[in-house]
């Protein structure tokens, strides 16, 4: 589908910040000819980064004076930085300026600051963090990831929701197959929020195929996986430190002797498909859900090649409207439960 997009980027967020956001706009316009990109923060710095490359007023710099620190809390950053760049990016969302923000900044000062500016949609008591996953069958999507620890069973069923709209319009699923994740696949399983959950998921139209389990996160035959932010958050936590174990372990194994270097030289066009298969660079870019607006969270240490996949994913949820169909979707279950 080709749209013309704008996406307003918080050049100062993240680790890295304006190097890495500035690098990964300009190689983004090189490629993509219909996106328009704002960058937000210091109007000199970050017209020296850009210099004298010109996109044809596809790239712009949206001035602001602070900066919002990784480690700064929500609320202080609420309140005392309504000049930040987070903030003015999430501003030109709200005026129209741009149809989606990305930011690599702080994740709870994003969370809430998107929260207060672009307000929830209706129906939708609370938003979700949503990102991809690599599986053996592709890609599974999970949330949420850390933005609610407390959930009944309602909001639950609200992420299945909008996790499922999200999936169908951003990787073309029509119906995308939804499990809860859960201690076991026995209904007898799971807390009372879980079990709640389950029974509202199963009397829904939504393509539910029932519990699952953490393992199913990367054996795939699942397409949406729904959970509260605190286990989705360990379980996430959980997988990244054992992706970085292995990788440890295959680098050590390889380096212990010269029959070990010369089989893991052979060994090297394999190891780089596999390298590529996983890299969580490819996966970077999480999706706010339930806002009046499209918000991605970078990782917050992302490099160029990272942070333009972000951006990326806030062009197919722009050019899908995915608010919009989340927020029709959520109203026409909410009318089928209460009329059941």
């Amino acid at each position: 589908m080709s749209k013309a997009v704008t996406i307003s980027l918080d050049a100062m967020g993240g680790d890295h910040g304006s190097d890495v956001v500035v690098a990964a706009a300009l190689e983004y316009l090189r490629r993509d000819k219909e996106t328009s990109l704002i960058l937000v923060g210091p109007q000199e710095e970050l017209q020296a980064k850009i210099g004298d490359q010109d996109f044809n007023d596809r790239l712009r710099v949206h001035h602001a004076t602070q900066r919002v620190e990784m480690d700064e809390l929500p609320s202080k950053a609420l309140r005392n930085k309504k000049d930040s760049s987070m903030r003015v990016a999430i501003d030109l969302v709200k005026e129209g300026v741009a149809d989606a923000c990305v930011s690599a900044g702080n994740t709870g000062a994003l969370m809430a600051t998107s929260r207060f500016v672009l307000k929830m949609l209706p129906n939708v008591d609370r938003p979700a963090i949503i990102t991809a996953l690599p599986s053996i069958e592709g890609e599974t999507f999970m949330l949420d990831l850390g933005a609610n620890v407390d959930c009944t069973a309602s909001h639950l069923f609200q992420f299945a929701v909008m996790g499922s709209e999200l999936v169908s319009a951003v990787a073309d699923l029509h119906t995308p197959r939804i499990g809860l994740l859960n201690i076991g696949q026995e209904e007898i399983k799971g807390n009372e929020q879980v079990k709640e959950a389950h029974d509202l998921l199963a009397g829904s139209s939504l393509n539910y195929i029932g519990y699952v389990e953490g393992d199913d996160i990367y054996k795939g035959g699942t397409d949406v996986i729904v959970s509260d932010g605190f286990v989705g958050n360990v379980a996430l936590k959980s997988s990244e430190g054992v992706a970085k174990m292995i990788s440890h372990f295959m680098k050590d194994a390889f380096k212990k002797n010269i029959l070990t270097k010369l089989t893991g030289l052979i060994a090297l066009p394999v190891l780089r498909r596999f390298r590529k298969r996983i890299d969580p660079r490819r996966y970077n870019g999480a999706s706010l859900l339930g806002l009046r607006g499209i918000v991605i969270k970078s990782h917050g240490g992302a490099d160029k090649l990272a942070f333009a996949n972000a951006i990326d994913i806030a062009r197919k949820e722009a050019i899908n409207d995915v608010p919009s169909r989340i927020a029709e979707q959520v109203k026409a279950h909410l009318e089928t439960r209460e009329s059941a």
